[in-house]
């Protein structure tokens, strides 16, 4: 409920209402702490496969690349959420949208930069460009394509975007991917700390109400990282070394890994893009019909879309990953009531300010993977859920159905056994092992081509008495 001490009714669903300072600022960093950890784990998990994260030999230099792509994430988090709030030219929805690091991404950029190293960011930063200048065409024309992806579509790929991550969670929660091979990896000491994590976020996501509710899972993370240095997996002298080796200030620096254009990295960015712009508008019509009762107009949907577009190539340039609106904000305007963009904006100077402080990255670089893995259980569950919600508005026909089922079986398949596309080009390989663009392009196809209706006797053979 709103609070209305904070304005009128009417103020409240004003986008351009200004709530006194007092409050603002408070409500302003609401919004990042609610997306706080979804926004820089990418980062941490990118780092990881590329292998120059938690595990790896960098940590003897305290995890330099990785603690940098963390400062980027929260930089330019903020920087897209200012294009969204203040906006300039078409840029920007002009309303409460926080932007931050997009998770369908990540299965397109996991088999990129496997194994590689840091010479494997080029051609990733290079991907995220092109991919956001693209992002950026789609807007001219987002209203146009909606017909192509209906909730079967949409559904399919939130879905499968979180069944591509919940193997990472279970990984960091046992250990993480370099203990694979080690006694330690699933041990009892392990899992007990990303237990503490899941229980702690159930308990404040049923039990509790308001902000301890939106934030369940950053509190359950620093309840892990307490418990996590009661039982000796953080030092003190861990978080002090990590600490005196980050500058005070950095500030980004320009293809700082390079620049390199890869057909793979093109084609896989530009794919998701469309995924991501189709989040954009259902977002966007979130925050107006939950924050002012409303529909969104076009130019919102489309403004909405430049910034993602923008906001993406322009991280990229620096070391960011693609952006997109953040689903958890909706909920959190509804909760609230406050449609104020000026509210937001105070946010993300707040994030702004962190990502060119680098020893904020310092002190999330010290959270234990065992730690972080509890919260990505939850969130990377959460994103599978989101996919089933979304797919509930089908009309589960034999038809829908039938694409259904053939889009999930290969796209699930090929992300299971990657092995099984091993003689393909590099190019197709990386891109059909994702696992995602597959079951996307599959799906898109024959929702455009297949025609409307099914018999009956069509499925009988190969449902295995499931017909329905």
């Amino acid at each position: 409920m709103a609070d209305t001490s904070l304005g009128t009714a009417e103020q409240l669903r004003d986008p351009n209402y200004t709530p006194a300072l007092a409050k603002a600022i408070p409500l302003g960093i609401q919004h990042v702490l609610a997306m706080f950890v979804s926004n820089v784990t990418p980062a941490i998990i990118i780092a990881g496969a590329a292998g120059f994260g938690f595990g790896s030999d960098a940590g003897a230099q305290g995890f330099p690349d990785m603690t940098y792509l963390i400062q980027m994430s929260m930089l330019f988090a903020g920087i897209a959420t200012l294009f969204q709030t203040i906006g300039f030219g078409p840029v920007g929805a002009r309303l409460p949208i926080v932007q931050g690091t997009s998770f369908a991404f990540i299965p397109i950029m996991i088999p990129l930069v496997a194994g590689k190293g840091v010479e494997a960011l080029p051609a990733l930063f290079g991907g995220v460009i092109i991919g956001g200048l693209f992002h950026t065409f789609i807007a001219t024309f987002i209203g146009k394509i909606r017909f192509a992806l209906p909730p079967l579509v949409t559904g399919l790929v939130v879905t499968m975007i979180g069944l591509a991550l919940v193997k990472v969670g279970i990984q960091y929660a046992a250990g993480g991917v370099p203990a694979i091979d080690k006694p330690e990896y699933g041990s009892l000491l392990n899992w007990s700390a990303a237990l503490v994590v899941v229980f702690v976020t159930l308990a404040l996501k049923f039990y509790a109400k308001g902000m301890l509710a939106v934030s369940a899972v950053v509190i359950g993370i620093f309840v892990g990282y307490l418990y996590a240095m009661t039982v000796g997996m953080v030092t003190l002298e861990g978080i002090a070394t990590s600490w005196g080796r980050a500058a005070p200030v950095a500030f980004p620096m320009p293809f700082k890994y390079g620049f390199e254009l890869s057909f793979a990295a093109v084609v896989g960015f530009c794919l998701m893009a469309f995924v991501s712009a189709v989040e954009t508008v259902g977002d966007v019509s979130g925050i107006t019909k939950g924050g002012a009762g409303r529909e969104a107009t076009e130019e919102e949907i489309t403004g909405a879309t430049y910034a993602d577009g923008v906001g993406s190539a322009v991280a990229g340039i620096f070391g960011g990953f693609p952006n997109t609106s953040f689903s958890q904000n909706v909920g959190l305007i509804a909760m609230t009531g406050v449609m104020s963009r000026h509210v937001v904006t105070i946010g993300a100077i707040f994030l702004i300010i962190c990502g060119l402080i680098p020893k904020v990255g310092a002190v999330i670089r010290t959270i234990p993977i065992e730690v972080l893995g509890g919260g990505v259980i939850v969130m990377f569950g959460m994103v599978v859920a989101a996919g089933i919600s979304m797919l509930s508005d089908v009309n589960w026909n034999r038809r829908n159905m039938v694409i259904f089922a053939i889009a999930l079986s290969v796209g699930l398949g090929l992300q299971l056994d990657p092995k099984a596309v091993q003689y393909l080009p590099d190019t197709l390989r990386i891109l059909m092992t994702s696992g995602l663009l597959p079951a996307a392009l599959i799906a898109i196809v024959l929702n455009l081509i297949l025609p409307e209706e099914l018999s009956g006797e069509a499925t009988e053979e190969v449902s295995g008495g499931m017909a329905g």
